[in-house]
């Protein structure tokens, strides 16, 4: 393990680093990908697939209750807070790569490499703890999804979460790629359940449109503004920022100007369209609920259990709430797979830690499967459902420990020299940080204050 002596005991390099580029996180498939060659749809097709690792976090199913709990019990007015959010994403998920491109470290590297050892283990303990939060969230969605498809017990479809390990280690031996097309699959296949939603569910156009032009009722109703603020805190997920700058590395592009300027470009059309795709995905969520349980009276429903027993007899379709569990279930899937990813990253990237793959997922998969599965025993159904809640609360504490190092560093000249962020988008990006914090404190106050946990 490399050792990183005191802040301040060696003088900063020229390009703002107090050392030289570290061994990349996921060497294994580090600039693996050629991008060279050909015009710019194939270009834009070699640059297509870690944005689609990001978007999956922005479907996990932490994301669904919220919009279950808005659809259900306020319409379609919440789609506009679902946007906002979303464009929020876009930026902090282009600024996210754009450091990894730039600078050829990840956040975690860039961490640990600005900070001192102290700080930087501290930051370290907190992303491993929002990974495994987040982990849990997609450990009990995939369960749930197997009880709601199969009848498998939740406690059993917890450990059998546990495989994705495998699926990942045998893909990526297949190169990088692989795991990329399984992943785009999987979203496709959540996009597509969805279509198949809304279709049936018979929205109201006009309602839809009006929906996504906010409302200041959003501001004045504690009821709406309570799920507006766990849409937003739930939306940028801490371990996509670290993700996103270790992935886009494994395109072998041009280490000049001219070769990063072509790969920002690249990246972040890959991100922007990735994640309008979750736009799509977390709306129809929205959609449906307000469609099918706001309209017909049911203005309660906020557990993923409760909206599939009553989608069928609600839209009078057999296939209604199968399909609604198949996209949990391909939801689930997907997260877990981007989330032992970026716990590798964030192990390798602050500490400097080499440890074989499959024993590094196997770590951060147990770190998540053991309370869930102790949970489910003693408290069943009830207990899996505080235990998410539990999830996004620790989501929203680590959050900004990522995003304001972030913002820092693409907004400091010295790191990033001609790619530093204009004056324009330090503000938006300063701003957009500082919202996200106070709504994030607002919840938690608010969460705690109300008994939840």
């Amino acid at each position: 393990m490399a050792t990183i002596p005191p802040r301040g005991s060696l003088p900063h390099h020229s390009d703002g680093w107090r050392h030289s580029r570290t061994t990349p996180s996921l060497s294994e498939v580090y600039r693996s990908i050629p991008v060279s060659g050909g015009g710019w749809f194939r270009k834009m097709i070699a640059f297509a697939g870690p944005g689609y690792l990001v978007a999956v976090g922005y479907m996990d199913p932490g994301n669904w209750a919220t919009d279950l709990a808005g659809g259900s019990k306020y319409g379609y007015t919440l789609l506009s807070v679902i946007l906002i959010s979303n464009l929020m994403a876009i930026l902090l998920q282009g600024l996210s790569c754009k450091l990894g491109i730039v600078t050829g470290r990840d956040l975690a590297q860039a961490c640990r490499d600005h900070y001192s050892r102290p700080v930087s283990f501290i930051l370290w303990v907190l992303c491993e703890v929002a990974i495994a939060a987040c982990d849990l969230a997609e450990v009990i969605g995939t369960a749930i999804a197997l009880n709601l498809l199969f009848g498998i017990p939740l406690t059993w479809g917890i450990i059998i979460t546990a495989l994705d390990v495998l699926i990942i280690l045998m893909l990526q031996q297949r190169g990088f790629r692989m795991l990329e097309a399984l992943v785009i699959t999987l979203v496709a296949t959540v996009g597509a359940c969805f279509l198949f939603e809304i279709i049936i569910s018979r929205p109201d156009i006009a309602g839809i449109a009006a929906g996504f032009v906010p409302s200041r009722s959003i501001l004045t109703d504690p009821g709406q503004l309570y799920i507006a603020i766990g849409i937003l805190g739930a939306t940028v997920m801490p371990h996509n920022l670290y993700l996103h700058s270790s992935i886009v590395q494994t395109r072998r592009y041009d280490e000049t100007l001219a070769g990063k300027q072509e790969a920002v470009k690249y990246a972040f059309i890959d991100s922007t369209i990735a994640l309008s795709i979750a736009l799509f995905i977390n709306a129809a969520i929205l959609i449906v609920a307000a469609a099918t349980f706001h309209t017909s009276g049911n203005t309660e429903v906020a557990e993923i259990q409760e909206a599939y027993q009553l989608l069928t007899p609600l839209l009078g379709v057999g296939a209604a709430s199968t399909v609604f569990a198949l996209a949990l279930l391909a939801s689930g899937q997907n997260s877990t797979l981007t989330g032992t990813l970026a716990g590798q990253i964030v192990m390798e990237g602050f500490l400097d830690i080499r440890l074989q793959p499959w024993l590094r997922r196997l770590i951060t998969r147990a770190i998540a499967i053991v309370p869930a599965v102790i949970v489910s025993v003693i408290y069943g159904d009830s207990g899996t459902a505080k235990l998410l809640i539990l999830s996004q609360v620790i989501l929203s504490l680590q959050l900004s420990f990522a995003v304001f190092p972030l913002v820092m560093f693409t907004s400091d000249k010295l790191k990033m020299g001609s790619f530093v962020n204009p004056r324009w988008l330090k503000g938006l990006s300063w701003g957009v940080a500082s919202v996200i914090a106070s709504l994030n404190v607002w919840l938690l106050i608010q969460t705690f204050t109300a008994g939840v946990l």
